[in-house]
């Protein structure tokens, strides 16, 4: 999702869980993760190019350094393993077919964006289950609003171009991924409030 997106998704799922000092490190440190560096070579940081499990493995791995940061007495690298926790966690319903496949198991029955399941088992588990691939040059035009058209043309329709609801500019399912975005930034927050003892979430939430 474009990086403003992302800024406002956090704001809106975590504001009233952390301090405004702990929020605003946990923003930093998502958005960072749509520099170019964390763009090249990093499928993981965003559930580009299939890599489901990879991507699976790196929230986990971000959330072990949350864990090791607070049990070390550590604040601030907490913070920013978080933020780069929840970017992935984001990209993840605007670059694979979890909303597609979501809204095709309500077909005929319109449900709001605000009904949508974030961690609906059976989809996270299903072999269907599948993110746009990067083919370049053409992807990589696409993001040059004017040679967007062109690209498009070119482009399969499993590509990151086709296939991903990164702004309200692809379409109406771009609000379902936003709403399950935001609850899945909640539900990682929930998993810290289950994992961390009573101390080390007080020093992670800042309050």
């Amino acid at each position: 999702m474009l990086i403003s997106i992302h800024e406002e998704m956090t704001r809106e799922a975590l504001r009233a869980h952390t301090s405004p000092r702990a929020l605003e490190v946990i923003i930093a440190a998502n958005c960072k993760q749509d520099s170019l560096r964390g763009l090249i070579g990093h499928d993981e940081f965003h559930y580009d190019n299939n890599a489901i499990e990879k991507s699976n493995r790196y929230i986990n791995e971000q959330r072990g350094y949350v864990l090791a940061t607070l049990m070390s007495r550590g604040i601030l690298s907490a913070w920013i393993a978080f933020g780069r926790l929840i970017h992935t966690a984001q990209d993840f319903y605007a670059h694979t077919n979890y909303i597609s496949m979501w809204l095709s198991q309500h077909e005929g029955t319109p449900l709001s964006p605000l009904e949508i399941d974030p961690v609906q088992k059976d989809i996270l588990r299903s072999p269907s289950l599948h993110s746009g691939k990067i083919y370049l040059p053409m992807d990589a035009l696409y993001f040059i609003p004017a040679l967007r058209e062109f690209s498009l043309k070119l482009l399969p329709r499993d590509s990151h171009g086709h296939m991903n609801l990164d702004s309200p500019q692809q379409g109406p399912n771009f609000a379902y991924a936003r709403a399950a975005a935001v609850k899945r930034t909640q539900h990682e927050f929930g998993i810290l409030q289950k994992l961390l003892t009573p101390d080390m979430l007080e020093r992670f939430v800042d309050k």
